[in-house]
């Protein structure tokens, strides 16, 4: 026995065991992952290559579609690799992620959904405000400065076919606005001068009109009347409106019937904040 203990190879044998026995025990190497296998399908590398597509406008080389493929790869090691070590759990940032995630499945649904006109009629008509147009006029004007002395002569020569540019000051002031809201128009000519003109008779030369810098002579070319408009003329904003709304219903009634399968328990608001 005592020459056994003695034996150099016996001595090495416990080291071994020693050094191993301490290397499993302080050994940091995360713990293995549930799958080991690691599988890029066709349809991944598809997808690969439509991303790339929609980023470069041109389709991958064999060589760039290599190197996606090898990142993908390596992406999955380290996703998987951090799961096992947990650091997906307690996350905000992933757990906000995960939260968007499940809340673009519902709106996908949302958004291919096709409704008929029935459908968007009824919404319109529901929901009126949203769609509400304020009134818009196109005038034209001639600028007459301080003075109103020649207003009736030159109207009467505009209304008989004269062209408005041989007529009246000089100023920076537009001569013609295009169909316009309120604000537009009173934004060049000062507060008030859309209400003043909007009832003035269409196409015709009618003034002395105030504003902020002088008179004018005024000729309304176009306009249209603040509402609604019709179904047809504004389709496609109000089939969006729709979605978002179905969007947000079908979003709660996913949630509550996702809630009512937990049962929650959480603390008081209000007893939190005092103690």
């Amino acid at each position: 026995m005592t020459s056994l203990l003695r034996e150099p190879l016996l001595h090495f044998v416990l080291l071994g065991a020693a050094i191993f026995g301490l290397f499993a025990l302080f050994d940091d190497a995360p713990p293995p992952t549930a799958e080991q296998s690691i599988a890029v399908t066709e349809n991944d590398a598809r997808r690969l290559v439509a991303e790339f597509e929609a980023t470069w406008r041109r389709a991958p080389t064999a060589q760039e579609l290599d190197r996606l493929i090898e990142h993908l790869v390596n992406e999955e090691v380290y996703v998987r690799e951090a799961k096992a070590l947990g650091l997906d759990q307690g996350d905000t940032i992933i757990r906000r992620r995960l939260q968007l995630k499940m809340e673009f499945l519902t709106e996908t649904g949302a958004q291919s959904a096709d409704p008929d006109d029935a459908t968007l009629s009824e919404h319109l008509a529901s929901n009126a405000e949203r769609f509400s147009r304020a009134p818009v006029l196109a005038v034209e004007q001639v600028f007459l400065g301080q003075s109103t002395a020649r207003a009736a002569e030159i109207a009467a020569k505009l209304n008989s076919g004269s062209d408005p540019i041989d007529f009246g000051e000089r100023t920076l002031l537009p001569r013609a606005v295009p169909a316009s809201p309120p604000r537009v128009i009173d934004s060049s000519f000062g507060t008030g001068f859309f209400e003043r003109v909007s009832e003035l008779p269409q196409n015709q030369w009618v003034g002395p009109i105030p504003s902020t810098f002088g008179q004018h002579l005024v000729r309304v070319t176009d306009r249209r009347e603040s509402g609604v408009p019709p179904l047809e003329e504004i389709r496609e904003e109000v089939l969006q409106d729709w979605r978002a709304n179905l969007i947000t219903q079908l979003r709660e009634e996913r949630l509550k019937a996702m809630r009512a399968r937990y049962e929650v328990t959480r603390p008081d608001a209000a007893t939190v904040l005092a103690e």
